[in-house]
């Protein structure tokens, strides 16, 4: 892995969606290169998971890249549906450092991330920031039984707190958390590498209340675990990884209509290579799809669950140039190679694909493009477009 890789549609919660307009995918899939990341000084650069995209309000597309920014500490951007990107905050080490996390869309208009370094003792930071760039601490975690070095941004829950993980911190393996609006911290469950390590993909709040995630080390064999907990602090460990089964899942999860959850593995299954999973919540899980690598290999991010119905993806390397791809893939087994990266137009995505209201899907890569700092592209399928109602 490398150093930068160390310091490593949102899944988040959403609140019940109405879909107005049907969509069907089209056979014609178009790849679009909006924005080549290194072009302007103080660009945002190298998006690394998770890194969660949001779409705002107004329609603009907002999340943030570990590197870059003015200070070379990270930085949050918004981007246009045409490719115009905009700079709004440049982290500085005292306000952070290091925004893997991305940005998830709170009730109240603004967005909500962390810093997996920096802040007043140097172990991270929950944020939120404003569609113009405002920023404003909300928690400063101190690396106790609070936690320390949060990857994944916080998600809004139903009863309106925040719910999030750490990394490290609490027992030394990391911590799940809720954070209310005002920066109220609880620390919900400390992991103790028997039920789970590294937590680094985001929370979801799943059609049961509870709350849904995974953790890329720890459990009976070392090579993670999938997890639930209740808003009050019931934890269940449902399930340990094998490697033969799948290994260090980065991502998390997304429920489907069925109640049960998908996600990918970025290592392990016959080929090493990663695979697609299922899971019920009870912790049964089907293995669905093992990578190639012809077909992609190493799937760090979450799955996206689009108005079609199938699952859209990203592999981080593998396919027909070795620079990674995009996938779909249906619950009857159907799987299609979209887009083999090729460097020019980007090359290892790590960042989980979203949906935008208007149906195309956006994403980033963390290299390739015209100054190897990755890219941010669009990939319309055919879909058309949705409106959902909070």
């Amino acid at each position: 892995m490398t150093a930068r890789g160390f310091v490593a549609r949102s899944l988040s919660f959403l609140l019940p969606m109405l879909i107005i307009a049907a969509t069907v995918p089209a056979s014609g899939t178009t790849f679009s290169l909006l924005y080549n990341f290194g072009a302007n000084a103080g660009d945002p650069i190298h998006p690394y998971v998770p890194c969660v995209i949001a779409q705002g309000r107004d329609g603009n597309l907002y999340s943030s890249t570990t590197y870059g920014g003015a200070f070379n500490s990270g930085a949050i951007f918004k981007i246009t549906r045409t490719g115009q990107l905009t700079v709004l905050y440049s982290f500085d080490i005292v306000h952070g450092e290091y925004p893997s996390s991305g940005l998830t869309l709170g009730r109240d208009g603004n967005f909500y991330g962390t810093t997996v370094f920096g802040g007043a003792s140097g172990n991270g930071v929950v944020f939120k920031v404003t569609p113009s760039g405002q920023l404003t601490l909300i928690y400063q975690f101190m690396g106790g039984p609070d936690g320390a070095f949060p990857y994944a941004p916080p998600i809004e829950a139903s009863d309106g707190n925040f719910y999030g993980t750490t990394g490290q911190g609490g027992l030394g393996w990391g911590t799940i958390y809720k954070l209310t609006p005002s920066g109220t911290l609880t620390t919900l469950h400390e992991f103790n590498f028997a039920d789970g390590s590294f937590p680094q993909g985001p929370l979801m709040q799943a059609t049961d209340g509870k709350l849904y995630g995974t953790t890329r080390e720890g459990g009976s064999s070392g090579r993670g675990t999938v997890f639930k907990i209740t808003k009050a602090g019931t934890f269940t460990l449902t399930h340990s990884f094998d490697y033969t089964h799948g290994g260090q899942p980065e991502g998390g999860l997304v429920e489907a209509s069925d109640r049960n959850f998908y996600g990918t593995t970025a290592w392990g299954g016959r080929t090493r290579n990663g695979l697609i999973y299922r899971i019920t919540p009870a912790g049964s899980l089907t293995v669905l799809h093992e990578f190639g690598p012809t077909d992609g290999s190493n799937p760090y991010a979450n799955l996206l669950l689009a108005t079609d119905g199938a699952f859209y993806g990203v592999t981080e390397a593998g396919g027909s140039t070795g620079w990674g791809t995009i996938f779909r893939f249906t619950r009857q087994g159907n799987f299609s190679v979209l887009i083999n990266f090729d460097g020019t137009n980007g090359g290892n995505p790590y960042v989980t694909l979203m949906q935008h209201t208007k149906g195309a899907l956006y994403g980033d890569s963390e290299a390739g493009g015209a100054y190897d700092d990755g890219t941010f592209f669009k990939l319309t399928v055919g879909l058309n477009p949705f409106i959902s109602l909070l």
